[in-house]
């Protein structure tokens, strides 16, 4: 699996601003024996005699699972940079070692004919109480917008859907911990998920961002929906969506991790989408969708000029929109290369606040098929000023 991640203050908060966005990364590469046959492997061909038969996807010598975790600390607050930090290295914590276990669970993949009687990798035994231990059709805690009730993995899904719920709900208790103990306030955004054969399983809070760009269909899908007003706003059709990339409520936030040290629970969103060897996944915090810096203006004249199509037009010119993101991410020669193109043309137009990005791909992965399956949503740029949280 290759990755690449990138951090900016942001243009406008040179030289003196601080960085609240914090990623976390972890990767586990399994080889074994001439390699990992892949999810298109037949088995029948290495009992014919064919120790490096592969499916069609021919997917190489490797089975790569992954952990990726972004947070955005809520800016206007004391420790948005604190409850960042902690947030991702929290969930990347609990995570890892169930990314490490579901790499182990198959060992045919290998070639290898293991008895019931031993175990390799997988889920420890449930215990009474265990949160990623959940019974066999029981959805997460939030429908998502990629999620596939009829997957005949499901129960598998759901337990990465119960632990990714999981650590996020721990990571909110570590930042009210330490919010009480500072006494200040500190919240955070979190998007964060496991690859692991395949697919890409995945939960957030707040308005930091997950998409799967494919090069294939020159497509881009974004996967999360923003816990914000003006998703909400949006979504209820009181706003169209060129307000929504400008309008003057756009930093505000309706969910977030953390909080003033209450000990309430945070709900969190889940879901799970295929992925393909021609996917780009990308976690962004909203200083890439937000970087236009005079979206207050832009709103008023659009809104003034009777919301023409050349006032929309001279809108999606200005700012960062889903369209432009899939752009710059599919035309870069290496995701190192999409990862500075992300930044440098996020500061272009506006910078006006932290800029994070984490892109991640998986080669050995099954084509894209040659119709590509819905995943996640339209493209709706739903944009960011400095982040508060509704109270």
């Amino acid at each position: 699996m290759r990755y690449a991640t990138r951090y900016d203050v942001g243009e406008r908060k040179r030289p003196d601003g601080i960085n609240e966005d914090s990623l976390a990364v972890s990767v586990f590469e399994d080889g074994h024996r001439e390699g990992y046959l892949g999810p298109d492997r037949d088995p029948s061909s290495r009992a014919n005699g064919d120790p490096n038969a592969r499916g069609d996807a021919d997917p190489g010598t490797t089975r790569s699972t992954a952990v990726v975790v972004l947070a955005d600390g809520a800016g206007g607050h004391e420790a948005g940079d604190v409850a960042s930090y902690i947030a991702t290295t929290r969930v990347a914590e609990e995570l890892a070692p169930l990314a490490v276990r579901a790499a182990g669970e198959d060992p045919g993949a290998f070639g290898l004919d293991l008895p019931d009687t031993v175990s390799v990798g997988g889920a420890p035994p449930a215990e009474e109480g265990d949160p990623t231990a959940r019974a066999e059709g029981e959805s997460g805690n939030g429908t998502g917008v990629g999620s596939d009730p009829a997957s005949s993995s499901r129960p598998r899904q759901d337990r990465f859907h119960g632990a990714i719920e999981a650590a996020i709900q721990q990571a909110h208790q570590d930042v009210l911990a330490y919010a009480s103990e500072a006494g200040t306030a500190a919240y955070t955004t979190v998007v964060a998920g496991l690859v692991v054969d395949g697919r890409f399983h995945y939960g957030w809070v707040g308005d930091s961002r997950a998409y799967v760009c494919n090069g294939a269909h020159d497509h881009i899908a974004r996967l999360t929906e923003d816990h914000a007003v003006v998703e909400q706003l949006y979504a209820d059709g009181e706003l169209d969506g060129v307000e929504a990339h400008v309008h003057p409520r756009g930093n505000e936030l309706t969910r977030a991790v953390g909080g003033r040290g209450d000990a309430a629970d945070v709900t969190v969103e889940t879901a799970s989408v295929d992925l393909f060897a021609e996917d780009v996944l990308l976690l962004t915090s909203d200083g890439l969708p937000d970087a236009q810096s005079d979206a207050p203006a832009l709103y008023d004249r659009y809104v003034g000029s009777g919301r023409g199509e050349d006032a929309a037009a001279r809108v999606r010119e200005q700012v960062v929109t889903d369209a432009d993101i899939g752009e710059w991410v599919l035309g870069a020669d290496s995701l190192s290369a999409a990862a500075d193109r992300l930044i440098t043309e996020g500061n272009d137009r506006g910078g006006k606040d932290n800029l994070s990005v984490l892109l991640a791909q998986d080669p050995t992965l099954p084509e894209t098929p040659s119709r590509l399956p819905v995943r996640g949503r339209d493209p709706h740029p739903a944009h960011r000023r400095e982040t508060v949280v509704e109270e």
